[in-house]
């Protein structure tokens, strides 16, 4: 499924050591020279890659290190965090009270994504609690009775697996989840922002006799937002398809495991 705000649409590595077994018997002296040259080539080569690579991570902006003050201050970017505190006020369970910053428009727009595309928007009390509190109030009275009809159609709730009242069958877990992978602002004003919102979303029902089993999307929302009594309001969105990254060719994990690990593992908060 795409954001909850429209319905429809290798293990970790050891630590462990190889041992290597070497043949029986007597070598040829001949052969060893070489064998320890080729191990040298081999580690030489590896030191200089290492090098290299702790250099490109490392590497400024061609200006000295010496110096005080704002001249040394690591730069953000649109893949570094801010380092400013998170907001300590929530409304319905989402996070409020956002800085009246780009950055802060940001992290708005993240954490109404997940509340938009949450489990909870299938509950009529909880999802008019998310629309109250993420849009602005002259659209939330307009959003809450479209997505009350939405949300409501038997049908669509059929198609998806999900009982006429919105809830999953015994048996079966739904899942209804939004993940961002980064922000960005496109555009700002003294009291509005444009952010898009790039996300991967996991949507379906884990059980046994599941005929919508959980799978993956990716998204990115565009949000238009305006500083409304002190923090940022929905006003507008629009959704596209992807970026979309190549799949592994990993196996996928069995339904209970799905399931544990959706009540296991809670979601987060966003800021930048």
């Amino acid at each position: 499924m795409s954001l909850g705000d429209e319905p429809g649409s290798g293990g970790y590595g050891g630590t462990g050591q190889t041992r290597t077994r070497l043949p029986d018997g007597p070598t040829d002296p001949r052969r060893s020279g070489r064998t320890s040259s080729r191990s040298l080539i081999t580690v030489v080569g590896v030191v200089v890659l290492l090098i290299a690579a702790i250099a490109f991570a490392n590497r400024g902006d061609g200006k000295s290190a010496a110096g005080t003050g704002a001249e040394n201050k690591p730069k953000t970017s649109t893949t570094a965090a801010s380092g400013d505190n998170p907001v300590e006020s929530t409304s319905n369970g989402i996070p409020t009270g956002f800085p009246h910053t780009p950055e802060g428009a940001q992290s708005a727009a993240a954490n109404y994504a997940v509340a938009l595309g949450s489990a909870d928007m299938f509950n009529a009390s909880r999802r008019h609690g998310i629309v109250d509190t993420v849009y602005a109030p002259d659209v939330a009275a307009a959003r809450r009775s479209s997505l009350d009809s939405a949300y409501s159609s038997e049908k669509f709730l059929t198609n998806i697996g999900l009982t006429k009242d919105g809830t999953a069958p015994s048996g079966q877990t739904f899942i209804s989840r939004v993940v961002p992978v980064g922000t960005k602002t496109t555009s700002t004003e003294t009291n509005t922002a444009t952010v898009e919102v790039w996300y991967t979303s996991l949507f379906g029902l884990s059980g046994e006799s599941s005929t919508n089993p959980v799978s993956e999307s990716w998204y990115t929302t565009t949000y238009e937002l305006s500083w409304i009594d002190s923090d940022w309001k929905v006003t507008d969105f629009q959704q596209k398809d992807g970026p979309v990254p190549v799949g592994r060719d990993q196996k996928a994990s069995t339904a209970d495991d799905m399931t544990k690990a959706v009540e296991e593992y809670g979601g987060f908060t966003y800021a930048r």
